[in-house]
């Protein structure tokens, strides 16, 4: 059966081209076929681009930068995906993931940003967070998780506190993952019929599609309240979990000038009509990821 690896061992030249495509004859109907290819192709890209982002890695140590990435969007709108394909080929002892659950009782007393201070980069080091201080923008005023005072604080406090790090030498970058209120119920389903994706569904998930309406709400404030010249909101709009994959590491790129930038000889610039910064006089169309 044809996998991942099978299309990871060609790009890498593990396996030749006549024992890949045995491989294809015996697995694969005429209707798969053009999937295939678009697979092998993504696979191609991914690699390339991964190697920049090596590059990058370099870079960023060597000039002893702070790149801070964070991930935000509806469920299951890509960003977990997104962020292991980043992190993928990166050296562990200069990157961070951070996903923090739910405060504990000693920091709901403290200020609401503490806990993601504690978490910025240090000199050198990239680290890309799995859903931030956003939560209180969105899911939380949606769920109730948090009070109508403590929401208004923490809309005029952001752009404030992310000035601070823009003015530190803090490099923040904004991403949003936009899906369609469909994707969003077929990758629900996904995951609900595999026993290995589960455990990624929970009743915060459920309620959000119930909730569709008050999400895009809150999320177009925050969007209209903490899009700024220094710390821009970068729209990623599309349904193709890969596409999104392949034009969010393109993005990431094209913010720096590093060594060795395009000796991969891929496409580093991404595809405006699914990389998009937000603008507040553009009314948002019909799709509301």
């Amino acid at each position: 059966m044809l996998t991942r690896d099978n299309f990871k061992d060609l790009v890498e030249g593990k396996i030749d081209k006549k024992a890949f495509f045995e491989l294809l004859k015996s697995d694969v109907s005429e209707n798969k076929l053009a999937e295939i290819l678009y697979d092998l192709e993504y696979e191609k890209e991914l690699l390339q681009l991964q190697a920049e982002l090596v590059n990058l890695q370099k870079w960023v140590t060597k000039h002893k930068k702070r790149v801070c990435v964070i991930f935000e969007g509806r469920d299951a709108s890509g960003k977990g995906g997104s962020i292991r394909r980043m992190t993928e080929h990166l050296n562990p002892r200069s990157r961070r993931v951070v996903a923090l659950t739910k405060p504990t009782e000693v920091e709901q007393g403290q200020w609401y940003f503490r806990r993601y201070i504690k978490e910025m980069p240090n000199p050198g080091e990239l680290v890309f967070f799995d859903r931030s201080w956003y939560n209180r923008a969105v899911v939380e005023p949606v769920m109730g998780f948090c009070t109508k005072e403590q929401y208004d604080k923490f809309m005029i406090q952001v752009p404030e506190f992310e000035h601070m790090l823009y003015e530190d030498g803090v490099i923040l970058i904004k991403f949003w993952f936009s899906v369609t209120k469909e994707e969003q119920v077929k990758r629900f389903e996904s995951r609900l019929a595999s026993p290995l994706k589960r455990w990624k569904f929970s009743p915060v998930d459920q309620e959000g599609q119930k909730r569709w309406d008050d999400y895009t709400y809150y999320k177009d404030q925050m969007f209209g309240n903490t899009h700024t010249t220094f710390s821009p909101w970068i729209i990623v709009k599309t349904n193709n979990k890969k596409e999104a994959r392949l034009e969010s590491i393109r993005y990431l790129l094209s913010r720096f000038d590093y060594d060795g930038k395009g000796d991969s000889g891929t496409e580093l610039l991404p595809d405006p009509n699914i990389v998009q910064r937000y603008h507040r006089s553009v009314k948002q169309s019909s799709y509301e990821g």
